[in-house]
């Protein structure tokens, strides 16, 4: 039986839409994602413009004031991240499974979430490599006994980070795997946000806010670049990356040399930090 009702680009939008539930480091609000149209095939270059500070002048009476050229860079996102995945379903396995129909579905939904597994690892290293050297804490070790407020204390501290370097205080997020999680669960300071507000929140990794950051949880948090066991926990704002994907192809076919149907589908994605003083990070071991 022929695939004939396959539409892939109602395919493409489902497998975009569990892509965005499922990313973290690369979620909307997380980086900047407003160049996703420009991208169309792998090796995709998308240029982003940003604008030189302006020269702020004492204006004196009966003096001519200086009119400076409107200077801009011209920075580049390479899309040069392409991942793919294949699968086939027999038609007898298809016959006998129930509503067969749903077996190609339950699949495709399956190698979204792995896709976005492998993206979002991806943008988490990038972001390891390019906080600022100077909005690094370097590493320590959290006791998982007493540490509780050490771990919410560190949070102030990462804010603090980009206090100092002028970022702004909208859109700022914190990236916590779970051991960390666990220790801010244990301070009254955070588990005091956990109203309905908050729990209104709890989707694509969002466990909470506090200390003026969106919190999230993540197993994909990068190795710390100390010697210990650390995890890093990178913060920072919507502004310090950019990222753009798009499931570029999906496509229906029947198995030349055999009964069953093959669905397969090209995630294309690239990400680029931006502002590196808009992130901060801290490595962090949590001990017993």
């Amino acid at each position: 039986m022929a695939i004939s009702a396959f539409k892939p680009e109602v395919w493409n939008a489902n497998l975009l839409v569990t892509l965005e539930k499922s990313h973290v480091y690369a979620a909307p609000g997380v980086v900047n994602r407003e160049y996703e149209g420009d991208i169309a095939n792998y090796g995709d270059t998308v240029h982003i413009t940003s604008l030189a500070e302006p020269t702020i002048g004492t204006y004196t009476p009966h003096t001519d004031i200086t009119i400076e050229d409107v200077d801009d860079t011209d920075s580049t996102l390479l899309i040069d991240q392409s991942k793919y995945f294949a699968f086939e379903v027999d038609d007898v396995e298809k016959r006998q499974a129930f509503n067969g129909g749903k077996v190609l579905t339950e699949q495709a939904r399956k190698a979204a979430y792995k896709l976005r597994d492998v993206a979002d690892a991806y943008v988490a290293g990038l972001m390891a490599a390019g906080v600022h050297a100077g909005n690094l804490v370097a590493e320590q070790t959290i006791s998982k006994a007493t540490g509780s407020a050490k771990a919410y204390d560190l949070l102030v501290d990462l804010g603090t980070v980009l206090d100092e370097d002028n970022v702004p205080t909208e859109g700022r997020w914190v990236v916590v795997p779970p051991a960390f999680y666990g220790l801010l669960l244990r301070d009254s300071r955070f588990v005091s946000t956990g109203d309905a507000q908050a729990a209104a929140t709890r989707a694509n990794g969002v466990v909470g806010e506090a200390a003026g950051f969106t919190i999230r949880k993540s197993n994909n948090a990068p190795d710390g670049p100390g010697a210990g066991a650390g995890k890093l926990i990178l913060a920072g704002y919507n502004g310090a990356v950019t990222y753009a994907e798009q499931i570029n192809k999906t496509e229906a076919t029947r198995k030349e040399k055999g009964f069953a149907d093959i669905v397969k589908g090209l995630h294309l994605y690239g990400a680029k930090v931006v502002r590196p003083t808009g992130l901060a990070a801290a490595d962090v071991i949590v001990g017993a």
